[in-house]
C-alpha cells in the first residue's frame, strides 16, 4: 500500500525533495543508464526559461536518445532532464524482464486486463486467438495484481513473437524520488493525454485562462519573460470530464514568425497553478528543442517550415484563434493535498466519478540504479494525441 509521503517542495512543482537534492542523489547513476552528457540549452533561446537536455546514445532501437527537461529554476530543469533519461532507460525491456513475461491469448489467461479496453487501432490482431505477452501490474485502488499487455508497458516494445497490439509510447511513464511520487505523476500524464486527445479530436473552443489575477510570482515571472522576448503566449483550459486541471500553453513568435516555433505545452496537476507552470515551461522546452535541432523527432519542423507561418496558424486555428470564453486561474479549484498518497487517492476518486474505476501501474524500477519508475495505464482513457489510429468511445460519441 502507498505510504504517507509528504509534499515538501512547492516551488512551481510538488515533490518530496528539493530538486538540487534529487540531482545530488541521482547524478552518479547517469553513466549506468548510459547518459553521457547533461547540457544546459537555455541560452539557445532568447526567452531565458531554464531548459536542459540529457544525451543517451545507446538508447534502444525505435527510441529517441536525447531528452529535454524544463522548470522555473535551473535545478528543476536539470533534474527533469535527468529523471526523464532514467524513465526511458527503465522502460526498455531488458534480459531480466523475460522471466517476468507470460504469453498466451487473452481468453486463455487468468486475471488479464482486456486489451480492447486499452483502445486498439482498427485492424489490430485478435487478442482472443493470438499469443501476446503479459506482465504483472498492480491496481492502485485495491493493491490487487493483474496482467497487462507488455505492449502497454515497455517502450520501445519488441515482442518475442512479433505480435503488436499498437505502437508503444511513453504515455504514463513516470519517475519520482519515491514510488508514490512516480505513481501520482504517471496518473496525471495519462489524464493529460486524455484531455489533450479529446480537444484535438473535437476541436471545440476551450476557455482561455486569465493569469492576471493570480498572485503566484513564478507564473508572473514566466509570463514576463515571454512578453519581454516578444513571444505571444496564451494559456487555455483543456480539462475534460475528469476534473483534474489540465492546461495548454501555445506560443507564437511574432518577431521571427517561424512556423516551427508555433509551439505547444500541456500540463496536468491537482493544483491548477502547477498545471499552468508545467504547460508554460513546456512551451519553452519545445522552443529550445526546435532551436537545438538535435531530437530525432524534429522532422515535424521541416514540414512546418515548408507549409509556412500563416498556413500553419490557419491549420491550427483551434489553438491560435480567439476564444470568447475565459476563466480566471484563481477560480479553478486547487484539489492538491499534503501527501502523495492523498493526491493519488483524490485522483482515483475523480477518475471513478467518470467510470474509470481501474488504475494500474507496473513497477519498472531497475535495481542497478534504484530510482522509482512506473508505467501507469488507465483503461478507456483516450490516447489520440499520441496515436491518431487509436480512437476510443468517448471520441466516437
Amino acid at each position: 500500500m502507498f505510504k504517507e509521503i509528504p509534499v515538501k517542495y512547492f516551488g512551481g512543482t510538488h515533490r518530496c525533495r528539493d530538486p538540487q537534492e534529487t540531482i545530488d542523489k541521482v547524478e552518479g547513476k547517469l553513466r549506468i543508464a548510459g547518459v553521457t552528457r547533461i547540457a544546459e540549452i537555455t541560452h539557445l533561446d532568447r526567452i531565458g526559461i531554464p531548459v536542459y537536455s540529457a544525451i543517451r546514445p545507446g538508447a534502444a532501437e525505435g527510441a529517441v536518445s536525447i531528452y529535454a527537461g524544463k522548470g522555473v529554476t535551473q535545478p528543476q530543469a536539470k533534474a527533469s532532464a535527468m529523471m526523464e533519461a532514467f524513465e526511458r532507460y527503465s522502460a526498455e525491456k531488458q534480459e531480466s524482464d523475460e522471466e517476468k513475461i507470460v504469453t498466451g491469448p487473452f481468453n486463455e489467461m487468468d486475471g488479464c486486463v482486456d486489451p480492447a479496453s486499452l483502445i486498439l487501432p482498427a485492424g489490430a490482431l485478435n487478442a482472443d486467438k493470438t499469443d501476446i505477452d503479459w506482465v504483472v501490474a498492480v491496481n492502485a485502488g485495491n493493491d490487487e495484481e493483474c496482467l497487462l499487455p507488455a505492449n502497454a508497458v515497455y517502450h520501445p516494445y519488441q515482442p518475442r513473437n512479433g505480435n503488436f497490439l499498437f505502437k508503444s509510447s511513453t504515455n504514463g511513464l513516470a519517475s519520482g524520488n519515491v514510488m508514490e511520487e512516480a505513481v501520482f505523476h504517471g496518473i496525471t500524464e495519462v489524464v493529460e493525454r486524455d484531455a489533450w486527445s479529446i480537444f484535438e479530436a473535437r476541436r471545440q473552443p476551450p476557455r482561455e485562462v486569465d493569469c492576471n489575477t493570480t498572485e503566484n510570482p513564478l507564473i508572473q515571472e514566466v509570463l514576463k519573460k515571454f512578453q519581454e522576448a516578444g513571444v505571444d503566449v496564451k494559456l487555455v483550459e483543456l480539462t475534460a470530464d475528469v476534473e483534474i486541471p489540465t492546461m495548454a500553453a501555445v506560443s507564437d513568435d511574432t518577431v521571427l514568425k517561424d512556423p516551427a516555433l508555433l509551439t505547444l505545452g500541456v500540463g496536468t496537476h491537482l493544483d491548477p497553478e502547477v498545471a499552468a507552470l508545467r504547460a508554460l515551461t513546456e512551451v519553452a522546452q519545445s522552443r529550445a528543442t526546435q532551436i537545438h535541432g538535435t531530437r530525432e523527432d524534429t522532422t515535424r519542423a521541416v514540414f512546418m517550415r515548408k507549409a509556412g507561418y500563416q498556413r500553419m496558424k490557419r491549420i491550427n486555428r483551434h489553438w491560435f484563434g480567439e476564444f470568447e470564453d475565459r476563466v480566471d486561474l484563481s477560480d479553478i479549484e486547487n484539489k492538491a493535498r499534503k501527501t502523495f498518497k492523498d493526491d493519488i487517492e483524490t485522483s482515483l476518486k475523480l477518475l471513478s466519478k467518470c467510470s474509470f474505476d481501474d488504475v494500474f501501474y507496473t513497477d519498472l524500477t531497475r535495481p542497478e540504479i534504484d530510482i522509482p519508475v512506473v508505467r501507469v495505464v488507465i483503461p478507456g482513457m483516450e490516447v489520440y494525441s499520441v496515436d491518431t489510429q487509436r480512437v476510443g468511445k468517448r471520441l466516437r460519441q
